[in-house]
């Protein structure tokens, strides 16, 4: 049997906007750790976004799990919050073109290779995105993480760009957060 190596880190914390910047340079200086200084933008971006919906969003703690794991050729990063309530991409028309909120999931969509939801019963939930990492090259046959078909969410949050079928998460290309 061949074992593939793996690349994992964990924080845990209140998810607060002093702590987001901390977990940005975290996980800025893991990925820097792993030679993936191309992911960094990305990553610190979805992060971000994940971590201010769990901040606006979650019940009934703002308690969560921020982790990042090296597979092969797929960065993942995942947030483990303790509120069941699944959020969904709202329609592009729900939300004002100069809105300032409501977009996280959009732009975790498009900054991603893949994302998804994973409800964990009453446990919370697991919001997560992939990245392809530098050389490594699409495939069709690539298996991204496991995903779980989310059938009623209880909340709608805004977003800005084409809706997102939670049921079917969609590969966006690859845009750098960065101008230049």
């Amino acid at each position: 049997m061949i074992s593939y190596p793996s690349r994992h880190c964990a924080v845990e914390l209140q998810a607060l906007p002093s702590r987001i910047g901390q977990v940005r340079r975290i996980v800025s200086a893991q990925l820097r750790y792993w030679h993936l200084d191309p992911l960094i933008d990305r990553a610190a971006l979805g992060v971000t976004e994940l971590l201010t919906n769990v901040h606006q969003h979650a019940r009934p703690d703002k308690t969560c799990t921020v982790e990042i794991e090296l597979l092969l050729d797929r960065l993942t990063v995942s947030v483990h919050d303790h509120d069941p309530r699944l959020p969904v991409a709202a329609d592009p028309g729900d939300t004002e073109a100069l809105a300032t909120c409501g977009r996280g999931l959009a732009m975790v969509a498009a900054l991603s290779e893949s994302w998804g939801v994973r409800p964990e019963g009453e446990s919370g939930k697991v919001v997560w995105f992939s990245l392809p990492t530098p050389g490594a090259a699409p495939s069709a046959t690539a298996r991204p993480p496991r995903r779980v078909t989310v059938e009623q969410p209880l909340r709608r949050l805004a977003a800005v760009g084409p809706p997102v079928d939670l049921r079917r998460p969609e590969r966006a290309p690859a845009r750098s957060a960065v101008a230049g």
